[in-house]
Formats: structure tokens, sequence, C-alpha cells
């Protein structure tokens, strides 16, 4: 008999001791299952033989062992114990969520090989004529004709004409083992590079080998994709393999489709909208070095690599990158730990890089590699700021916008909406007594989806039927407060009638396949009215769009986070970068009740690059991140007092330990109920990072034994990105 240290998903700060039959043998990184209670879990063996290890007489013997080899490498166990550390969550939920769902369920894991479909004797028999009278099968025959096709390949549109193949035994499924993919030894010319990006290639191509991080500031079109493919290409060319972070699934498909035209080497996505088997299968591929170039959002940062050669993060500063619930993970940050371990350059690239990001180059710790002018030569788009105080105002949008729209129409150019709220209306109101539709488990008013007829809180998820009669005086007359794309969308067909309007926002996009669908639409060309919300504001190439309305942009002027000017100054930057990408000049229009406000002025006058530094200034002065590391503690209840109480008790305890920590709170969140819940907040401010992580540590241990612990909900955020 051996005992074996197990690391298990459960909300428990420790690894639990078993007993290994004798006879059997495991390796650290692999599943095993074993008795929890009442229950059996799959858990990750941590430690063999620990020297602190009970009696094995005391211990409960695993029910089985699920892998002959580890599903997790050295590198990556490192990786996720760092990140445990650093983010204080258990380790048992770090290591789990780091492989694919099937795993975690306890499922074998496959043989490393993948599922082809090619023709039979009998389907390679078949003419086009035998197929004339069932269209998609014929195109699947034809498909399968010049080779097979991997099953993970197969659309859903695809798949009846399929089974109909399989059912004649046209089609068989064979199984092809997973390989290293070949060496490239020759790809699609590049385009031509201007000396900026030719000095960053080059920076980044000399690093290869060791570990390098850079902070790829571009400006919006200045070309940092093809920076990314040239220095890919290299690699390539040795067997190593690429990961691509992007912030969000919208990004994927474009991103995939360049990177597949470039190259002749399997080009993989991971996100949200994969099947847990289609996920099984990327893991895999990337494990067994069978995939190239691994494109995905935040979590695609754990996937086993066989020979990882370079880590991407595009769009750096974007706060999709932060994990907001559970394992609170910022994925631009690890990914520069990945790196350090893995021994493999790591670009950040942004044409609004964080201020985290950026004081990073300032002071060094990243090489600083400059794009500072577009790719095209084209002139970036002029910014104009029109003050809606100043003239008639008709659907949101001022006079002066809508005849600079018909205009850009009538040229056959596209235009773009911004406004950064989804939905028909913020609020459902009586026009009488002037009620207003509230969510009852959140202090926050639901917001009106005119086309599912439903009234929903964009903060806890719940929803339900308009009312027809006001919930105060009984009125019949309940009127939209505010706008939403839902409206804009709608008002803006009968305003120009012969001209296609295309909405993208999450609300329009939920289908499978309707965000690629409306993507290919809008740059089919002709004009266009694109009307959206931040998705629109992410990476996107428009040629034909040569003028950007931002409808709103006083949201966030007066926002109580800190972060919210720098939020605010990307946000216009990236959405301006939309316009004039192509061989026509673009404009930008802002609209606004406070033209002269400081922040507009900055960014208008003197681009995001003078804010960023000036800003930086500003933290300086006022001792905010980055020259200062936060971690704050949320707390929530049914009860109003216990969460207050709760922090209050962390907070006396702190100041006792580390008197140097700064602390604000504790203080009601912004959003004081949700979802039923009233919440609270605790921030801890410290010029040491290692001091307040060392106070972190005995705050946390010191909370599990007070009885309040237990009537509460709690959650550490260690560098935040959202203080809602």
């Amino acid at each position: 008999m051996s005992v074996i240290r197990v690391a298990l998903p459960v909300p428990l700060r420790q690894s639990f001791d078993y007993r290994l039959p004798v006879g059997i043998e495991v390796q650290v990184g692999c599943r095993v299952l074993v008795p929890f209670g009442k229950r059996e879990l799959v858990g990750i063996v941590w430690q063999l033989q620990p020297a602190d290890a009970f009696a094995e007489d005391a211990l409960k013997s695993i029910v089985a062992v699920l892998d002959d080899s580890p599903v997790l490498s050295g590198q990556l166990c490192r990786l996720l114990s760092f990140a445990a550390d650093y983010y204080h969550h258990p380790l048992g939920e770090v290591l789990i969520s780091a492989i694919p769902a099937l795993l975690r369920e306890g499922k074998p894991l496959p043989g490393y090989q993948s599922l082809h479909y090619q023709l039979t004797q009998a389907g390679q028999a078949v003419t086009e004529t035998d197929l004339q009278r069932a269209p998609k099968q014929l195109a699947l025959w034809q498909q399968l004709r010049q080779g097979g096709l991997a099953a993970d390949s197969i659309t859903s549109e695809q798949r009846p004409a399929l089974r109909a193949l399989l059912q004649k035994q046209l089609v068989a499924a064979i199984e092809v083992p997973f390989s290293p993919y070949p060496a490239v030894t020759s790809t699609q010319a590049g385009l031509k590079l201007t000396t900026d990006q030719a000095l960053a290639v080059s920076a980044i191509v000399q690093a290869q080998g060791r570990f390098q991080p850079f902070l790829l500031e571009g400006i919006t079109g200045s070309g940092k994709t093809e920076v990314y493919l040239q220095s890919i290409a290299p690699l390539l060319a040795e067997g190593k393999q690429v990961l691509v972070l992007v912030p969000e699934i919208g990004l994927t498909p474009q991103t995939l489709a360049r990177f597949a035209d470039r190259f002749q080497v399997p080009v993989l996505s991971w996100h949200s909208g994969l099947t847990d088997t289609e996920r099984l299968a990327c893991w895999q591929q990337a494990a067994t070095g069978s995939a190239a170039i691994v494109i995905g959002t935040r979590s695609a940062l754990f996937l086993r690599f066989a020979s990882l050669g370079l880590i991407v993060i595009d769009e750096e500063h974007d706060a999709s990158l932060k994990q907001q619930d559970g394992f609170r993970y910022h994925a631009r940050d690890l990914a520069v730990k990945r790196a350090a371990l893995e021994q493999c350059p790591v670009v950040l690239g942004s044409a609004t890089p964080s201020l985290e990001s950026l004081y990073n180059a300032l002071h060094k710790r990243f090489q600083l590699l400059t794009l500072s002018s577009r790719a095209s030569g084209q002139q970036l788009p002029t910014l104009e700021l029109v003050n809606l105080q100043q003239q008639a105002v008709q659907f949101g949008l001022a006079d002066s916008s809508i005849q600079q729209i018909k205009h850009t129409l009538q040229q056959g150019f596209q235009v773009m909406l911004f406004l950064n709220r989804r939905g028909f209306a913020p609020a459902l109101s009586c026009d009488e007594c002037g009620w207003v539709a509230d969510c009852q488990r959140c202090d926050a008013s639901m917001t009106w989806h005119k086309q599912d007829r439903q009234l929903n809180c964009h903060h806890c998820g719940s929803s339900r039927p308009v009312p027809r009669q006001c919930g105060h005086c009984g009125s019949t007359r309940l009127v939209p407060l505010g706008q939403g794309t839902e409206q804009l969308e709608a008002q803006l067909q009968p305003m120009f009638p012969e001209v296609p309007v295309v909405r993208l926002d999450r609300d329009s996009t939920r289908r499978k396949g309707s965000l690629v669908e409306a993507l290919q639409h809008i740059t089919a060309g002709g004009p266009q009215l694109i009307v959206g919300t931040q998705m629109l504001a992410k990476g996107h190439h428009f040629p034909k769009v040569t003028l950007v309305v931002i409808v709103d942009v006083d949201g966030a002027l007066f926002s109580s986070d800190f972060r919210a000017p720098e939020q605010l100054a990307q946000l216009i930057t990236q959405v301006a970068g939309r316009a004039g990408r192509a061989q026509h000049a673009g404009k930008v229009l802002l609209q606004s009740r406070y033209p002269d406000h400081g922040i507009l002025q900055d960014i208008i006058h003197n681009g995001y690059d003078s804010f960023a530094r000036l800003a930086l200034k500003e933290r300086q002065q006022t001792l905010l991140p980055p020259y200062q590391y936060l971690a704050l503690f949320r707390a929530e209840s049914h009860q109003d007092d216990a969460p207050r109480q709760w922090l209050q008790q962390l907070v006396e305890l702190a100041q006792t330990e580390a008197p140097k920590v700064q602390l604000l709170g504790p203080i009601r969140a912004p959003l004081e109920r949700k979802a039923g819940k009233y919440r609270w907040q605790l921030h801890c401010y410290s010029a040491s990072r290692a001091g307040l992580h060392q106070l972190l540590n005995q705050l946390i241990a010191a909370s599990q034994s007070w009885p309040l612990t237990r009537k509460l909900r709690w959650q550490l955020d260690v560098d935040p990105v959202d203080l809602s």
C-alpha cells in the first residue's frame, strides 16, 4: 500500500489523502475516482507519498485510476498551482477546470485518434446523376470524393446528408490516429510589411526559444494580425505550436479564417460554443501536437500543448479576458506566467493597451513594439463631437448626425451605429404615475425586449412577460424609457427603407452560425446600417464602413469606478477604428451632452496614446493600480447586515495583522441588491504584492472558523477589473 494526495473539485482549500492499492501505479496529473462522503468524485493526483500523510489504516482507498498517463502536464500543474495560490482559489477546482467537461465527468480518455469519413467502394462508384435528386447529399459526396473529411469539420447543416449517405453505405467512418502535424516548408506569401511591422516581426522571431514578453501597441488598422502571422511562420517550419487568445467568440471565425488561409496546417478553435465532444477533440489534438495553431477564448490558456512555441493575446486590454465568477483568473496575466514556464515569447497586442501592460512596458518588464501608422497608408478617421444640447434629436440621433448618415449611404458606403445597450429600452415606465418596472430581486430596472415580449434583468437573468397595466395605478399607458439596439434598429428601418439594417448584439446572434452570417452579409458590401454593442468594437474589419456614430458616450463620464475613464477611452478608440480601414477616409461622430468634458477633449485632440500616459500619472498620484495592488472582498446575503458585519471582522483583523495595507470599506456595492441578496465590499490596497497576499491568506484562514461565514456567500477578486 502507498498514499497519494488528491485535489478534488470541492470549495475547500486542502487536498485529501487516499490509499493506493498494491500493484496499481499512478502519476501526478492523472485522474482518479475516489470516495468523498456519500459521493464518488473525480480528482487529480497531486502528490505521491506525501511526507505529512495520514496513517494508511485511517484512509479510504481509491475506487479507480482513470488514466494511464497524466492529463495535466508538469508545466500545466506548475501554472495551475501558481494560479490557485495567486487568486486564492481551491486547488481542486482550479485543476479540474483545466480539463474538458467529459474528462471532469470521469469519462475514459479516448485513444489519441480522430474520426474521419470517406467514400466506400460503393460510394466511389456512384455518379452525380444518382444523387441529383438530393442536392445536399450530392454536395457532400463531391467534397468526400476529393478526400476524407474530419468529423469536427462536418457542419450542422451537413449532418442530415451525412446520415443519409451512411445509411446507403456510400460513406464509412474510420479512426485516424492523431500525430504531430508535419513541419511547414512553404506558406502563402505575406503582405509587404511597413518598417514598424518589420521591426516588430524581427524582434519576436529573435526571441523564439526563450521567454520574452512583448507589448505590441499598434493603432487600429496598423496590421497587428500580419505581425502575428509572419512571426508564426518560422515556428511552423520547426513543428512548434501557437496559442492565440481572443477576448470573445465573435472574433474567432474571422481570425480562424485568416490564419487558415495563410498556413496549410491544422488551425483549431476553442470556445464555449463548441460541444463537449468537439472540445475534447481539440484538447487531444493540441496535446498530441496534431494542432498547429489554436485560436480560442480565455480558457484555451489551459490547453495541454506538445510543443508550445508562442502565445499571442489579441486585444489584451479587453475585460472579457478576466473570468468574473468562480475561479477569477486573468488570462492575460496567466499567459505571461505560462510563457515563462514554457520558455517561449508572449505577444500582447492592442490599439488601446491596458494601463497595467503599458506600465510594465514603460518599466522595461515588457518590450514595447509600436505600430504608429496604418498598414494601408490610410489616415486615421477624424473625430467630431456632436452636442446633443444644441440641436433637435430624433430617435437618439442629432439632426446633423442623420444628415451625415444619409450622405454616406448615398455615396454607397456603410454606416456603423454603436449603442452599448441591448434590448428595446432600458426600462418600461407608466406615463401617468411614473412607475418603473423594476426587477423584484435586484436594485435595477428590467430591460424591455420587445421582440421576445419579455422584461429581462441583465443582472440576475430573471424575466417576466410585459405587463398590460401599470403595477401601481393600473394605467395602460406604458412607455419605454431610454433606447437600446433593438429600438434603434426598428427606428432606422422606416427612416431608411431602401437600406438593410444589420444588428449585432448578444440577442441577435444567439442562434449558432448567426454571427458568421451577419459578418458575411456586412463584408459583402453595398450601403448598410450596422447597429450593435461592444461586439462591434473588437477587431472587426469592415472595409466599406466610412462613418461611425457613437450614439451616447456619456454613460461612463461620471462613474464611481476608477477604471471607467480608461474603459471609455478604449471603447471610443476601438469603435472609431472600424471607420475608414480601406482606401476611403473615415469619420466618427461622438454624440454627447457634455462635449467639453476633459476626457472627451483629450481623446479627440491627443488620442489614446496621450490619454493613457496622462492617466498613468493620475493613478500614480492617487496610489491606484498599477502603482498599488488591489484585492476585493465581496460578501452577499439575504440579510442586509450580515455581509457588513463579516467584512468588518476582516477589517479589524487586517488592521492588527497588516496595518500598512489600506482598507476601504465595508461599503455597499454599486448594485446594492442582486438576485435577492444584499451586497457589500471591502477594498484592500497595498504597495507590496507579497504583503497583500500574506494578509489575504491570514484573512481567509481566520474567517473559516467564524460562525457568520456559514450564513453568507463571499468571494475574493485579486486584481479586479470590475468593481460593481
